[in-house]
């Protein structure tokens, strides 16, 4: 199985276009060692040829451009994206969709609570049915499944305590479906990946998936709960917008060092979170904690 990591910012990407906080300023002018990220998304597959999308970036164009396994080339026309995945209904992992309108039919997995979204609050579905179509096939948030032509791989949904989208009708009444983590599994190795990009609380279900899998690729947004308020960007703490920050008792590197995983790492990192700066004291904080941040191109393999 390998994975690659497509896009590892929050929704913005980094730097943010609008922001000038110290981190998106610092890396425009050179102030501060820190590297350019997409929004999240990340690749699987088990051939190296025809892979998963899990989640669409508005970046996916430029994440197609800049990995080449994803465009193969066996035709005139061609794609490596044999299915697209969605965690949940979140602007910066659907609209993306959009970009991929030129192609075949769209097979889409998705769980009901997102497909309701998608074809209700942000209408994406009855829009690209004038151009390429989708294909809606229901994620379970129990149980495992397989995604034809993707071999050796099983996806297993987990429905998180995080919240549905902020256009969303029931947006301060969580549904189970509205996000969603996935585990993971290459059926040959063994090995496994728990995925969660947006994650509010550790429930019993995923502190299980965190303590089974051989790699963790987590919620990574903010360093602190009143990170915005703070900054002045806004009035809400991570929890109001469904994120776990790494600091603080409870926070994800206390929840981390709980685990035996052989990789922690962290994604989906908001342009004001200071472990984007490479010689910040929090960097180097997670570092002696055996904490990775993830950075667009990252690859992992089982």
């Amino acid at each position: 199985m390998k994975i690659v990591v497509l896009g590892s910012a929050a929704g913005g990407g980094f730097p943010q276009w609008n922001c000038n906080c110290r981190n998106c300023a610092g890396l425009r002018n050179g102030t501060v060692r820190a590297t350019a990220r997409t929004q999240s998304s990340i690749a699987v597959s088990a051939n190296g040829t025809d892979w998963v999308l899990i989640n669409a970036s508005p970046d996916i164009l430029a994440q197609i451009r800049a990995t080449p396994a994803l465009q193969p080339a066996r035709g005139q026309r061609d794609t490596g994206i044999a299915a697209v995945m969605l965690m949940d209904a979140q602007i910066d992992h659907v609209t993306g969709l959009l970009m991929l309108r030129e192609g075949k039919e769209l097979p889409l997995y998705c769980t009901a609570q997102v497909w309701r979204e998608l074809n209700q609050g942000l209408p994406l579905v009855p829009v690209l049915s004038h151009y390429c179509g989708v294909r809606w096939h229901a994620l379970p948030i129990e149980g495992g499944m397989h995604v034809p032509g993707i071999d050796g791989i099983r996806f297993t949904p987990l429905a998180l305590n995080s919240k549905a989208p902020p256009y969303s009708d029931h947006r301060n009444d969580p549904h189970p479906g509205d996000n969603i983590g996935l585990l993971i599994e290459d059926t040959q190795t063994g090995k496994s990946v728990f995925y969660a990009p947006g994650l509010g609380a550790i429930d019993p279900q995923v502190d299980a998936a965190l303590q089974t899998a051989d790699c963790v690729l987590v919620d990574g947004t903010f360093w602190r709960a009143d990170e915005m308020i703070a900054l002045g960007f806004s009035k809400k703490m991570a929890a109001d917008m469904g994120h776990l920050p790494q600091s603080g008792d409870g926070g994800m590197i206390a929840v981390l060092d709980g685990i035996k995983a052989r990789r922690k790492v962290l994604i989906h990192i908001n342009n004001t979170n200071p472990i984007l700066d490479e010689d910040s004291a929090e960097r180097a904080l997670l570092a002696r904690h055996g904490i990775e941040v993830a950075f667009d191109g990252m690859e992992i393999k089982s």
